[in-house]
């Protein structure tokens, strides 16, 4: 990829936000963080990254809840220009995540170009000056180019069930933990059984007094295959060259061998639905909790998740199952259909985050003058390639619409999307472009071609509902192919997939206005 020459940062090292950027960059999680890095090995230095949080990390900074860990082993989980051979586990936990994050931004040297504690309002495509104005709680920037780094996963969704504001008791998401509250001997309810709750529920059953599990849908759980580290594997890890690597690319390998599972043809997923049945009975003594929590469909159709202690803990004599639907909470609890109610100290909701309809795409407005959330209600989510949008000028977003992924790592797409992005900057500086967007056509084609191979997955022919469709019971979350396959559409820009701008040149008359 070609180099960029670009001018010195506009602004040194404060508390302020410049008035003007080449490029502006929303959240500083591994999307912000890879982007920050990249653009400035570029020699893009003439960039900010603002986030609301304290520091850097995204959902490895919020989810602090009991058991945080990842589902991707860890030297998976990690850049690829920035390996980590300290890494303690072979699943990492949250805590180890974060820091990696913090030192990896450390050791590459652009925090400087970070600014924390900043919240984006609004961003409005502004035609006349073919760029992006961008309101913020701190003021407003100008920017050439506009990167969503926000994710899909980190803006909390909150339940709408009758009642649940009048709780007297103390309540929070799991993505916003209230450590400050002692749960030793309290009664807590969970509400959900996703990746967050099966991982909250072990910790919760070992100090609480009871503990009740609110499930809606069982989810298939796999065995989690985690180990610790022996200091001699991390040591061959930290000094053999090549071993981390290769350790690596195994790990890619084995995780791209269940994308036909996924993808074509579900039913060779029986061996793994044998397993997760086997963790089952493995789990729970009682068969008629056994059968509460087995799936009906097929294996894959919802996020399949990892445990070795979420079942036993289901066991547990103090911790019940509740599989009738909530009707209401009152002050003291919470009343199922059936008209019974628990009474309870402490409600934990762990129901996940806004995936298909995404917060920030309520505040970026296009040349149109609609906001991103208006021209996605109509069709649902859709982008060209998951990164840019028609009508967006200038606007790229890392983990956009049909790049999630349900075996593998996002650190892989993220990168890819880096890359692609990496691309489309150098293209604009060494043709004199101003700006890029898709044509709508070759939007549309690429979201037609994705939608029909998606009718060949799991996520369309498993017989479930879950959060990977939107309303219009499409799925605009997940990429329904191969990541080699992904890796390579991200490779390099397409310029003739866009509508390019040339830039506006002075004449001498202006100049000396000026």
């Amino acid at each position: 990829m070609s180099q960029q020459t670009r001018t010195t940062p506009r602004q040194t090292r404060d508390d302020a936000l410049p008035s003007r950027v080449r490029v502006l960059v929303v959240g500083a999680g591994f999307a912000g963080l890879g982007t920050a890095i990249k653009l400035d090995q570029d020699g893009v230095t003439d960039f900010v990254v603002v986030d609301k949080g304290a520091t850097v990390g995204g959902t490895w900074r919020d989810n602090t809840y009991p058991g945080a860990a990842c589902d991707v082993p860890s030297q998976l989980y990690s850049f690829s220009f920035a390996p980590n051979p300290g890494w303690t586990r072979s699943f990492s936990q949250q805590p180890e995540i974060h820091a990696y994050l913090e030192r990896t931004a450390r050791e590459a040297g652009v925090l400087d170009r970070f600014r924390f504690g900043v919240t984006v309002q609004d961003a409005t495509w502004d035609e006349a000056g073919q760029v992006w104005q961008v309101v913020t709680d701190h003021g407003t920037v100008t920017a050439e180019v506009l990167v969503t780094g926000s994710g899909g996963l980190s803006e909390p969704r909150l339940p709408a069930i009758e009642g649940i504001d009048s709780f007297g008791g103390r309540i929070f998401h799991s993505a916003r933990w209230d450590h400050d509250a002692d749960l030793t001997g309290k009664r807590v309810a969970v509400i959900g059984t996703g990746a967050s709750a099966i991982q909250i529920v072990p910790r919760l059953a070992e100090t609480v007094g009871h503990l009740d599990v609110y499930q809606r849908t069982a989810p298939w759980i796999v065995p989690r295959q985690d180990r610790a580290y022996p200091a001699l594997e991390r040591a061959a890890l930290r000094h053999v060259p090549g071993l981390q690597r290769l350790y690596r690319l195994g790990v890619f390998l084995a995780r791209e061998t269940y994308v036909p599972a996924f993808t074509a043809a579900p039913d060779i997923a029986k061996p793994a639905e044998l397993l997760a049945r086997g963790n089952i009975r493995k789990g729970i003594s009682d068969p008629a909790l056994r059968e509460r929590v087995t799936p009906d469909f097929k294996l894959g159709c919802k996020r399949v998740l990892i445990s070795n202690e979420y079942y036993p803990a289901l066991d547990r004599e103090h911790v019940e199952l509740v599989t009738d639907p909530i009707a209401r909470v009152t002050p003291t609890g919470v009343v199922t259909a059936d008209g019974t109610e628990r009474e309870i100290d402490v409600l934990v909701v762990a129901t996940g985050f806004h995936t298909t309809d995404q917060p920030i795409a309520h505040h970026i407005t296009g040349r149109d003058g609609r906001t991103l959330a208006e021209v996605w209600r109509e069709h649902g989510m859709t982008a060209y390639k998951g990164t840019t949008i028609a009508g967006f000028p200038n606007l790229f977003q890392i983990v956009g619409p049909n790049t999630g992924l349900g075996h593998s790592s996002m650190v892989f797409v993220i990168e890819s999307q880096i890359r692609y992005i990496r691309a489309a900057l150098a293209h604009l500086e060494e043709h004199g472009v101003a700006t890029v967007e898709p044509r709508p056509e070759a939007q549309r084609r690429w979201n037609e071609r994705l939608q029909r191979r998606m009718q060949r997955t799991v996520w369309h022919q498993g017989g479930c509902s879950s959060w990977y469709l939107d309303e219009h019971g499409r799925n605009t979350t997940l990429w329904p192919r191969s990541l080699f396959t992904l890796r390579r559409q991200l490779a390099d820009f397409d310029p003739a997939a866009y509508v390019a701008t040339p830039q506006q040149r002075t004449t001498d008359t202006e100049e000396n206005a000026a």
